[in-house]
């Protein structure tokens, strides 16, 4: 798919495992997995919900907007190609990925998702996320379209998700992951147990969606600005990594984003994440 100038969105399919062999890229892990990942969970569970009237006032209110246009685009879109390939009335089943406070629910909703399941590293957010959705569904006429859901806290860089499911043997449609995926690659083992988590339930035919930070635009403004920290009265990006030959694995850059966002990120060298895809029966479309 084609790339947005600061984020990326990628849609890959699943595949038989059958598929033409690949080459796992060389790479050198980082040691401090859980470490990060505890500092990300601290950091979201401590962001307060707001409500609409605050965030209209925020900075960053029309990015927001943004973002959710672009997610609602690509949802759609996979929503219709899934729908495509079942027959009228069969069930639809979706893994929110890194579901957050569930920013994504009402477009769940508006694509009649029957069963869906929730998970985020945030115990705070998955909360909020509970609780938006149970409020989404007080009326009898919602009632009745209330899918089948499952919310529960995890670390998708590091823990299995399957094995949290009601149904291990569950066939998703669609795995939807947003502005989450690059946490993992902070190393191989994560990235790859992302992957994975990604791609094991997901049933031959069907996609997992996402959007990531864009690393050759994070890359090219650091050679503009000629310093590792840039960025302007919203955002700032401090590199903490080698930027002039940057890992595969372990490109670790601080990103603070108005209020909202404080803590380690870590660019996506998007070859090597279509490589560990197909490793995963994935390929890009």
């Amino acid at each position: 798919m084609s790339e947005s100038e600061e984020n990326s969105t990628s849609v890959t399919e699943s595949r038989d495992s059958e598929g033409e062999s690949t080459q796992t890229p060389q790479h050198q892990d980082g040691g401090n997995g859980e470490q990060h990942s505890a500092i990300v969970a601290s950091h979201y569970n401590k962001i307060q919900e707001r409500g609409l009237v605050a965030r209209k006032k925020s900075n960053i209110y029309f990015m927001r907007n943004f973002n959710n246009w672009i997610k609602s685009c690509v949802i759609d879109k996979y929503t219709a190609q899934v729908k495509g390939k079942t027959p009228l009335g069969s069930p639809f089943r979706v893994l929110d990925m890194c579901c957050g406070k569930g920013g994504d629910l009402i477009k769940w909703s508006n694509a009649n998702v029957t069963h869906l399941i929730c998970t985020d590293i945030a115990q705070v957010s998955l909360e909020q996320c509970e609780n938006r959705f149970k409020t989404m569904y007080q009326k009898e006429r919602d009632f009745q379209r209330k899918p089948k859901v499952e919310f529960f806290a995890a670390d998708a860089t590091l823990q299995q998700l399957r094995s949290k499911y009601h149904d291990p043997s569950i066939k998703l449609h669609l795995v939807s992951c947003q502005f989450a995926f690059h946490y993992s690659f902070e190393s191989f083992k994560q990235a790859d147990c992302m992957m994975k988590n990604a791609a094991e339930c997901l049933d031959e035919g069907f996609y997992f969606i996402g959007t990531i930070p864009d690393a050759n635009e994070l890359m090219k403004r650091q050679r503009r600005a000629m310093s590792d920290t840039f960025g302007n009265d919203i955002y700032r990006i401090q590199f903490l990594c080698d930027t002039d030959n940057p890992p595969l694995f372990g490109a670790k850059y601080n990103f603070q984003l108005d209020e909202v966002v404080d803590c380690p990120e870590f660019l996506v060298h998007f070859p090597t994440f279509e490589k560990l895809a197909l490793k995963h029966g994935l390929r890009l479309v």
